[in-house]
């Protein structure tokens, strides 16, 4: 069972490699009917696939690969008889050994059959067929093919009108229904507040920097864990030894370099993904099932850092870049590059999923995840070029031992803390309300005040050797972890002043809002009074005569928590917001479905349609399309008309102060506007 889970986990980083290479995509579908009756039919798919690459059978274990199931749309124009039939041609059942287990699956072409009993002919139907295929060494990740059958000639005809591609689209009504007004209607303003663009740019390149230091940092703390440290001396070694042929300074920063290229690499897929849609990152980050598996997996690293099992890649993967080492030359070099990669993968793999997670969440996206990526290619490439280039420095290195178990297992406390974050979001955004402020927090202690005691020496895990006495470092980190257990308690301590717990700043983005509570909820953060809806918020802002700070945020959203509790919380700008503005929050991840005669198809302001299905589409349709962003926290100031903009919106803003300008300007041409009417 671990071998199966430690490969799905690691497909989660490896697939990027494949990617970037070639797309793997071996099945090609054909679909055709068969009538067997005047009023039965067979449905007929076919499935080619690509040589030495196989599909999965409908029959599959839970543990395994994705079994193939065809899904129709609900019509009451046919009935399926029976089950969808799967032919025995090309079929064979043996041993799997990437996912150790007996499977079923296809090679050359796989062909299934569905009985219908047809009621309207004049009717297509319609689904899709989802999959999964693999070869020796890479797997699609789950796919769906969609299919449309047409027994008749009226049926095709109804079908190409039904297309998403012909669907006509009322923008104007759309938008009027949805928001009781159309983009065209917003009166844009020129007023800045002082707050330019080229301070929020700043702010978007900090995040870049930010991030690039965290990655530097995670490669780093990788160079320290016993999977790359006892490399770096057998590596140099190798160059060293080159370097009486006159090339081994070159080819050891060659060797660097394509450390860090193979880094970078794997952020090509999500760049591709962003082009593709721009609000899909922002899905992916907020999708429940996504932060669950996070969750999942987050929990499978930490016990791998504990020492209870190895987390490894398929042997086959790494025999192939190691036996591409002989290549020689340049070639060679790039394959001990990615060699490293793999074999390290085992102790960089949990520190990458944090980086990749990480990037996910904010607001950045692919360019944040890029600069992370290089950040640790950097970290860990740089020291095997330095100390090729002078080997006299490896004297001064510390020598392997037992403190390189230290660094993993802290590193497993800390992916077990991380977690819990990935759990968090999915609970915020489905409100289940099962790791509230308090849960969070008690755990959190629990796993710190659990580290605290193994960096004393009282807990030990399976590869720590006996320890003689305490070092000072380890004193120093246990003491450092104590005072930081001590500081999740204080969060727990309820204010009466303020009616709400302390936010403690560190984990802001981290823990749940201090509103989300068993004991104390809370609707609107900081305690104030806010709308989750457009039309209400601007109904009772014009019976108050009083402005819109309108704030698009998200549940999971890391800078707006940062916002709340570090801009939002100081007391002149909560006196502000509370006393002074009507506070719509809109928040872009919330997975409630919208009513039916409000789940329609819209434009995409860079071309296409897609359907509202949910508040979160709702929402981040309206914050693009009316105001060409797509990033949170983004904030408007707007008069209660819904169509006047006070000054230029700006996005996250760490400065209070700045922030306080922008409330105070807004409200000034609130007031002078009012005085005009």
């Amino acid at each position: 069972m671990i071998k199966k889970i430690g490969f799905l986990a690691s497909l989660l980083f490896v697939t990027a490699f494949t990617v970037f290479a070639q797309m793997y995509n071996p099945v090609s579908w054909e679909f055709d009917s068969k009538k067997i009756s005047d009023n039965e039919y067979e449905l007929i798919f076919y499935a080619n696939i690509d040589e030495g690459s196989s599909m999965y059978s409908q029959h599959i274990d839970e543990g395994g690969p994705i079994p193939t199931t065809f899904n129709f749309e609900d019509s009451e124009s046919f009935e399926l008889i029976g089950k969808t039939i799967e032919s025995e041609n090309n079929r064979e059942t043996k041993h799997d050994d990437i996912f150790d287990m007996e499977l079923t699956k296809f090679h050359d072409q796989a062909v299934f059959t569905q009985k219908i009993k047809v009621l309207d002919i004049n009717k297509p139907i319609k689904g899709f067929v989802r999959f999964m295929s693999c070869d020796d060494t890479q797997c699609t990740p789950p796919t769906e093919e969609e299919f449309l059958f047409t027994l008749s000639e009226e049926a095709a005809t109804v079908a190409e009108n039904e297309s998403e591609d012909d669907i006509v689209i009322d923008a104007e009504k759309v938008n009027m229904e949805l928001y009781g007004m159309v983009p065209g209607d917003i009166m844009r303003t020129d007023k800045n507040c002082g707050i330019t663009d080229d301070s929020q740019l700043d702010e978007e390149d900090q995040g870049i920097w930010t991030i690039f230091i965290l990655g530097f940092l995670g490669g780093l703390i990788a160079l320290l864990t016993p999977c790359v440290f006892p490399m770096i001396p057998l590596t140099v070694s190798f160059f060293t030894k080159q370097s009486a042929k006159g090339n081994g300074t070159r080819n050891a920063i060659l060797y660097g370099f394509f450390i860090l290229l193979v880094y970078l690499l794997l952020s090509i897929p999500f760049h591709l993904l962003d082009t593709i849609n721009p609000d899909i990152l922002n899905d992916i980050s907020t999708n429940i099932w996504l932060n669950i598996a996070f969750f999942v997996i987050f929990i499978f690293f930490a016990f791998s850092f504990f020492g209870y099992y190895e987390l490894t890649l398929p042997n086959s993967w790494m025999a192939k870049t190691s036996s591409a080492e002989g290549a020689g030359g340049i070639i060679g070099i790039f394959f001990m590059a990615l060699t490293l990669a793999l074999v390290s993968f085992s102790c960089t793999g949990p520190i990458l999923g944090s980086l990749l997670a990480g990037s996910l969440s904010s607001d950045g996206g692919a360019w944040q995840l890029t600069s992370g990526m290089a950040g640790f290619g950097v970290a860990l490439g740089l020291p095997f070029a330095l100390f090729a280039m002078f080997p006299n420095w490896l004297n001064k290195m510390p020598k392997s031992g037992g403190w390189l178990n230290t660094v993993k297992v802290v590193l497993g406390f800390l992916e077990l803390a991380l977690a819990l974050k990935f759990l968090s979001n999915a609970d915020l955004v489905k409100n289940w309300g099962i790791l509230k402020i308090e849960t969070f927090l008690v755990l959190w202690i629990i796993i710190f005040a659990a580290m605290a005691l193994y960096l004393f020496g009282v807990i030990r895990f399976p590869h720590d050797s006996k320890l003689k006495k305490l070092s000072a470092t380890r004193i120093t980190l246990g003491l450092i972890t104590a005072a930081f257990t001590v500081y999740l308690v204080s969060g727990l301590f309820y204010s009466e002043e303020k009616q709400s717990y302390p936010p403690l700043k560190i984990l802001s983005g981290l823990a749940p809002p201090v509103g989300y509570s068993i004991f104390h909820p809370k609707h609107c953060p900081n305690n104030l009074q806010c709308f989750d809806n457009l039309k209400d918020g601007l109904a009772y802002a014009k019976s108050a005569n009083k402005p819109v700070l309108l704030d698009f945020t998200g549940f999971a959203c890391v800078n707006c928590r940062k916002m709340e509790e570090h801009v939002w919380s100081v007391s002149s700008v909560d006196k502000i917001i509370r006393n002074e503005y009507v506070l719509i929050s809109l928040h872009i991840d919330d997975k409630r479905d919208l009513p039916e005669t409000e789940q329609v198809y819209v434009n995409r302001i860079n071309g296409g349609k897609r359907l509202l299905e949910n508040y979160g589409h709702k929402w981040a349709h309206f914050q693009t399309a009316y105001f060409n962003s797509n990033s949170q926290p983004f904030y408007v100031l707007m008069d209660y008309d819904g169509k006047t903009l006070l000054t230029q919106p700006i996005g996250y803003t760490s400065d209070h102060e700045d922030f306080e300008t922008f409330l105070n300007c807004g409200l000034e041409s609130f007031k002078n506007k009012s005085t005009l009417k």
